[in-house]
């Protein structure tokens, strides 16, 4: 694909699933890359699997470390890495919090640090993997679903306020997804996500069939968008289907 051949190109949450599909797509597409994960061994891994430069740690703290890495310039970054955080309204704050900080303010701390270059010379793309839950919800796991509905605005709002300045934003809202992620959902992801979960590898492609598209709202489960039209057209509709299914959870856990 053209439009990334050479291009620097960042990963984080990139030590597995999505991430490292991700990862491994850009490289074999020709872009020079930069993997990142907290776990230092699996960063490394898949950067020697695949030619790349590993940056392990905080997502939220390396955006200037892998922009070095990458001779100062970064045309693609995707916000990937993200926390499951299952649980109610009544989560610990630090649950909350956690979630947060990894599935929204990662993804504004880098933007915060990459958008004056990117405006500067008119170009730059960032890519959110955000998740259905985000347009949606998920039962079961209101951290992450309220961050996600963040996740997802704030892509929203990048898109719509620096398009005519050259930036291009891309939302991956995937459903289940065959990775480590969908195990930490427990019982509500097997309930509601395993039936039709895809590979990771199916979630890379989806991102760049988008990209040749030009599309902001990446679906990888097409499906979504009819759900997505049904919840804002019906919505007492929609939430008493999710309802049902939240029902169905409980019984099913009893």
């Amino acid at each position: 694909m053209g439009t990334v051949q050479g291009a620097g190109v960042v990963v984080t949450g990139a030590g597995g699933g999505i991430g490292a599909a991700l990862a491994r797509r850009f490289a074999a597409e020709g872009a020079r890359v930069v993997v990142n994960d907290l776990d230092a061994t699996r960063t490394k891994a898949i950067a020697d699997e695949i030619g790349a430069t590993a940056v392990p740690g905080d997502a939220s703290e390396i955006v200037e470390a892998a922009r070095d890495a990458l001779d100062g310039t970064v045309d693609v970054y995707c916000a990937n890495a993200g926390l499951a955080s299952p649980g109610d309204a009544f989560a610990d704050e630090e649950v909350w919090a956690a979630a947060w900080d990894v599935n929204l303010m990662a993804h504004v701390r880098a933007a915060r640090i990459l958008l004056p270059d990117w405006l500067e010379r008119g170009s730059g793309r960032f890519v959110s993997t955000v998740s259905a839950a985000g347009l949606l919800t998920m039962v079961g796991a209101a951290p992450y679903s309220v961050t996600k509905h963040g996740a997802y605005a704030f892509a929203e709002w990048l898109s719509l306020t620096y398009r005519h300045r050259g930036i291009k934003v891309h939302a991956i809202c995937p459903q289940g997804v065959r990775t480590d992620m969908l195990t930490a959902a427990g019982s509500a992801g097997e309930l509601v996500l395993a039936p039709t979960a895809i590979e990771p590898e199916d979630v890379a492609d989806a991102l760049f069939e988008g990209m040749e598209a030009d599309r902001f709202l990446i679906l990888p489960h097409p499906e979504v968008a009819e759900y997505y039209q049904a919840r804002a057209a019906t919505p007492e509709r929609w939430l008493n289907g999710m309802n049902h299914i939240q029902q169905k959870w409980e019984g099913s856990a009893k």
